[in-house]
């Protein structure tokens, strides 16, 4: 499959295709793609839970992309967590810039994490990972995650819940693009402060 290719698949109007298509699985679509995410951070979660929440609705939508999200996240720390210390993670130890982001998630705990998760372009797979190789406490984590994830699903299923419109009206187009650079945007300088912050 070329790149270009790639690209098309991932696309809400796919997705919703997608969804129509395996509608017979019910909700077990909507809440596998998301937490495929967490696995494979390349695939899309903005265009997933945009999608959820134009095929479910805005609420059940939310909360179909919460699960799969959350699942994902936890998922994945609970595994590096049970053999992130195994031999063959060892190397991760030991690499300078693994080992700065395990300590700055020891010492800062639950505040930041939360902040970090709230916004969508955060790597939030490289969190996963990082934080099962830490020393935080699985409930501090847990809690980070579920009202992080919250905070985040919440605000990509309101912008996507009524698809249709972003065609039909342009300027709701270009509030939902402004609303998308903001999150980065500030996501970023959170992300950047904290790594200043840390270096001091």
């Amino acid at each position: 499959m070329s790149l270009e290719e790639l690209k098309q698949w991932f696309t809400i109007k796919h997705m919703l295709h997608m969804l129509a298509e395996y509608r017979s699985f019910g909700v077990i679509p909507g809440i596998v793609l998301p937490m495929a995410e967490a696995f494979l951070p390349f695939l899309p979660l903005f265009v997933f839970v945009m999608a959820n929440a134009a095929a479910f609705g805005l609420w059940k939508g939310f909360f179909i992309s919460w699960i799969g999200t959350s699942a994902g996240s936890l998922l994945v720390f609970f595994l590096v967590r049970k053999v992130g210390r195994q031999r063959f993670f060892s190397f991760l130890h030991r690499h300078p810039t693994i080992r700065r982001m395990m300590h700055w998630i020891e010492r800062r705990g639950f505040g930041p994490l939360f902040l970090l998760l709230c916004f969508p372009f955060t790597p939030s797979a490289a969190v996963n990972v990082v934080a099962g190789l830490s020393g935080i406490a699985m409930q501090q984590y847990m809690l980070a995650v579920l009202l992080g994830k919250m905070v985040m699903v919440f605000t990509i299923s309101f912008i996507g819940y009524d698809v249709v419109a972003l065609i039909r009206q342009p300027m709701r187009t270009v509030f939902v693009a402004a609303a998308i650079f903001l999150l980065w945007y500030v996501g970023k300088k959170i992300e950047r402060r904290f790594a200043l912050h840390d270096g001091k």
